[in-house]
């Protein structure tokens, strides 16, 4: 469970009654897919012919770009969290990283779904004794990847949400 129980109005959008205006939309939107393109590899590592998590980042991306309708873009996230249901590790939270980028289109609130999910990935993908160290470390690499335009109303979120997505954003 990535989402609270209460929607956060900052990540709603305004044509729904939220604050959120369109362009920080498609910011958090390309923040996410940042963020599950850096893990990737620890999908494609282990299933190279399945392309549904490439497919999400893709798509987000153009959806963001005004290309495609976000539903569009809400199935391919669909597709990438199918793909990584049948797998454990890395490989299954990388996935799970490029499904949630997907759903941003939908839901924006899923942006920090991505982030937790690739800093899961490479914990769960490290040396023993290393998985600490090196999610700290995507957790301050996607920080600085951060647009300004958005960069606070994130963390304010990563430190609102830390403990439901398993305390991951401690960078």
């Amino acid at each position: 469970m990535i989402l609270p129980k209460d929607r956060d109005s900052r990540f709603i959008t305004l044509r729904r009654g939220g604050t959120l205006v369109d362009s920080d939309h498609r910011l958090l939107a390309l923040w996410a897919a940042v963020c599950a393109e850096h893990v990737l590899h620890l999908f494609e590592s282990v299933q190279p012919a399945d392309p549904r998590p490439r497919q999400a980042i893709e798509q987000i991306r153009a959806w963001a770009r005004g290309e495609i309708r976000m539903s569009q873009s809400r199935a391919a996230g669909g597709h990438a969290m199918a793909a990584a249901r049948v797998l454990s590790g890395a490989a299954r939270h990388a996935a799970f990283a490029a499904g949630q980028a997907g759903v941003v289109a939908h839901v924006p609130a899923h942006e920090l779904g991505a982030a937790a999910y690739a800093i899961k990935a490479v914990r769960a993908g490290a040396p023993v004794g290393e998985a600490e160290s090196v999610g700290r470390f995507e957790c301050r690499w996607q920080r600085e990847q951060l647009p300004d335009a958005i960069r606070e109303l994130v963390l304010d979120d990563q430190r609102l949400r830390n403990e439901i997505c398993w305390s991951v954003f401690d960078c």
